[in-house]
C-alpha cells in the first residue's frame, strides 16, 4: 500500500540545505534573476541573499566555494513522470513491491513540482498509457495517490512503441522521468531514450534484492510473471554467475545509453530508504 509518510519526509530537503548554508552565510534579500525552472542554464558565485536551495554541492566539494545554479525561466516547464505498471512490477520480497516503490518516487516528483509551482503530468504504462493532465497544486498530488493505490500491475510492455507515442504529447522542453525495472530487450531501450535527448532525462531502474542477488539453487520451477509460462530447471553456481553477469551487463548498457544522451541513470533496490533514493536523484 502506498502512503503519504514519504511525502512528509521531503520537507527535510529545505531543512538540510538551510542548515548547511546558514552556518556560513546570512541574508534575507533574495535574488530576482535566477528563474524558477528545473532546467539548469549556468552557474554563478553565491552572494548573501541568494536562494540557498540553488547551491550546487558538487562544485562546492571541488572548490570550497559556493556557486548557485541559474535556471531557465520557463513558465510552461512540465515534469513528466512515467511509471511502469506491467506485471513484472508486481513483485517484491521486502517492504514494497517494485511498483509501490516506483509509485512513491513518482509521487515525490509530483510533490516537489507542486511545491515549486511547476506543472507536472503523471502517466502509468503497460500495454497502453493512462495519463493525468498537468495541473498545479497539492490536491492533484493526493488524487495521484488515490489512483496509484488502485493500480493492479498487468500486461507486457511494448516499450519502444509506447515511448514513440508518448513523445507526441511532449510539446515543450521538459523533465522526463521514466521509472521501471527495465527487464526487457535492451534494443527497445536504445531505440526509445534518444527520443527524449532534448529534454532533462532521468531514467530510474527499480529492482528487488532477490533479482540482483539471485540466490536460487538446485531444482526449481521458474514462472514468467508476465506470460505465466513455467520452466523447470536446475540452478547451478555457474548458472547463477551467468545470470548475474547478464543482469549487470544489461544494467550497464542502460546506464551507458542514458549517459550518452546527457541524461541521469539511477538504480535502486526496493530495500533502499525512499528518502535516501529521492535525495540522490534530486542532488545529482
Amino acid at each position: 500500500m502506498i502512503d503519504t509518510d514519504f511525502l512528509s519526509q521531503l520537507k527535510r530537503f529545505n531543512l538540510i540545505v538551510k542548515k548547511r548554508v546558514t552556518s556560513s552565510f546570512s541574508g534575507s534579500k533574495r535574488s530576482t534573476h535566477l528563474g524558477s525552472g528545473l532546467v539548469v542554464n549556468d552557474f554563478r558565485q553565491y552572494v548573501p541573499g541568494d536562494d540557498f536551495r540553488a547551491i550546487d554541492w558538487k562544485i562546492y566539494a571541488r572548490t570550497d566555494d559556493f556557486y548557485i545554479k541559474r535556471y531557465e525561466e520557463e513558465k510552461s516547464l512540465t515534469v513528466h513522470v512515467l511509471i511502469d505498471v506491467s506485471k513484472s512490477m508486481d513483485f517484491g520480497t521486502l517492504n514494497y513491491t517494485k511498483f509501490e516503490y516506483a509509485a512513491m518516487l513518482g509521487l515525490g516528483f509530483a510533490y516537489i513540482s507542486a511545491k515549486n509551482n511547476e506543472r507536472f503530468q503523471l502517466s502509468t504504462f503497460s500495454r497502453y498509457f493512462v495519463t493525468f493532465r498537468a495541473k498545479h497544486g497539492m490536491s492533484k498530488v493526493m488524487s495521484f495517490l488515490s489512483h496509484l493505490n488502485k493500480i493492479r500491475c498487468t500486461g507486457i510492455i511494448e516499450f519502444e512503441k509506447l515511448m514513440k507515442k508518448y513523445k507526441k504529447s511532449v510539446k515543450s522542453r521538459s523533465m522526463i522521468v521514466i521509472i521501471s525495472d527495465f527487464l526487457f530487450d535492451i534494443n527497445e531501450i536504445k531505440n526509445s531514450l534518444p527520443l527524449y535527448s532534448n529534454h532533462e532525462l532521468k531514467v530510474i531502474q527499480i529492482l528487488d534484492k532477490s533479482e540482483t542477488n539471485f540466490d536460487l539453487h538446485g531444482d526449481v520451477i521458474l514462472r514468467d510473471s508476465e506470460t505465466q509460462k513455467e520452466l523447470q530447471t536446475y540452478i547451478s553456481e555457474a548458472k547463477r554467475k551467468e545470470y548475474r553477469k547478464e543482469l549487470y551487463d544489461h544494467i550497464l548498457k542502460i546506464e551507458n545509453e542514458t549517459n550518452s544522451l546527457g541524461g541521469k541513470f539511477f538504480l535502486f533496490s526496493t530495500e533502499e530508504p525512499l528518502f535516501d533514493a529521492f535525495y540522490k536523484i534530486m542532488n545529482s
